[in-house]
């Protein structure tokens, strides 16, 4: 499928997420079936090397930078297993433990970490995780991180509804005053059980969702990067270093990779990236785009970001399209001890998180 082909599904499925509709189809009802199938099959194997448990990461990062009478930059992710670090076994190998190490190493600034997301959760859950987030009594985070949509696809969740339930998640913490970056729909296609034509199938529709889930966010105000290579050409070249043990949730390599490609932005969003990185660069083939033609190259190309631009254009609302130089995030190490507390026991900020055998994030 071609960008403006793409761009045109883009548009039409955000359309639908804004104005209530629920008809448009990523791929046709019978090919999805095997797809889920197949997808499943894959998915049986999660747990081969892996258990159902997620390492805690929550907790104070870069307190070596304390400055006082400031209070730490607050972070907090969404989503779904990708989001909790599923697949790993340090609380340091997640990609909230990744982001909230390399976010303060950039602030020169404590960063404190929450991590609300749900191994197994499809968008339609974001409506609880962000009501948890506004009901803490923990200050509204500096900047929200959401990772979402492989589940819609897998789950054959309607991408209008998909599309609508991230939209409302996104604007809902920015109209409370926090920065929205979500990592889009990951490629699908290099799950390595699911073979062709299936392979070629998931990646289609993993990216028109990744497309639209862009527009919707853009439109709210969020920005997005894709996530194309957690799960894209890296994982594809490179499948026994970057997949899990599982063959399905990413390695340690892996989640840093995504952690890689979603920091600058994190960064940016708070006015702690170089200025000159805010300009478009010609070299690096970034510019001003209509929002749906930027949310389908974007889609085909893993780190790009695409955030708002101008208001208007003669084709609708455009947008900024860059793909930033990424840094390489080190692990953060954790406590030397770990700990068994639960998930849904009350935990102390600490230098650096502990481990722990806790449950579901």
């Amino acid at each position: 499928m071609t960008s403006m082909s793409r761009a045109r599904v883009a548009r039409r499925i955000a359309a639908g997420a804004a104005y209530g509709g629920g008809g448009v189809g990523l791929v046709g009802a019978a090919a999805v079936g095997l797809l889920l199938a197949e997808v499943r099959m894959a998915r049986s194997r999660v747990g081969n090397g892996t258990s159902n448990h997620v390492p805690v990461a929550d907790g104070l990062y870069g307190d070596s930078y304390d400055i006082p009478g400031e209070p730490p930059l607050r972070l907090t992710l969404l989503g779904d297993s990708t989001a909790a670090g599923q697949g790993v076994h340090r609380a340091g190998q997640t990609p909230g433990a990744l982001l909230a190490h390399g976010l303060a190493a950039v602030a020169e600034r404590p960063v404190d970490l929450r991590n609300v997301a749900l191994p197994g959760a499809q968008s339609d859950d974001l409506d609880r995780q962000v009501a948890l987030v506004l009901s803490s009594p923990f200050p509204i985070p500096d900047v929200c991180v959401i990772m979402i949509g492989a589940n819609d696809v897998t789950h054959r969740m309607p991408p209008t509804r998909s599309v609508r339930h991230l939209s409302a998640a996104v604007r809902r913490l920015r109209t409370a005053g926090a920065e929205v970056v979500v990592g889009t729909c990951p490629d699908l296609g290099t799950i390595e059980p699911v073979q062709q034509p299936l392979r070629w199938l998931a990646r289609r529709a993993s990216r028109q969702l990744a497309a639209a889930q862009t527009i919707g966010v853009v439109e709210q105000g969020g920005r997005t990067v894709s996530l194309g290579d957690l799960l894209g050409p890296e994982f594809a070249a490179n499948p026994r270093e970057l997949f899990g043990p599982d063959n399905y949730h990413p390695s340690a390599e892996g989640y840093a990779t995504a952690a890689m490609a979603v920091l600058p932005t994190v960064c940016a969003t708070l006015g702690l990236w170089p200025a000159e990185e805010e300009r478009p660069d010609v070299s690096r083939r970034e510019g001003f785009l209509p929002v749906a033609r930027a949310a389908a190259e974007a889609a085909s190309e893993a780190g790009t970001e695409v955030t708002a631009a101008m208001p208007t254009g003669p084709r609708g609302p455009w947008a900024l399209l860059k793909r930033r130089r990424r840094r390489r995030v080190p692990e953060a190490a954790p406590a030397p001890a770990e700990s068994s507390v639960p998930e849904s026991a009350s935990q102390e900020p600490a230098s650096q998180p502990t481990e722990s055998g806790s449950g579901w994030v």
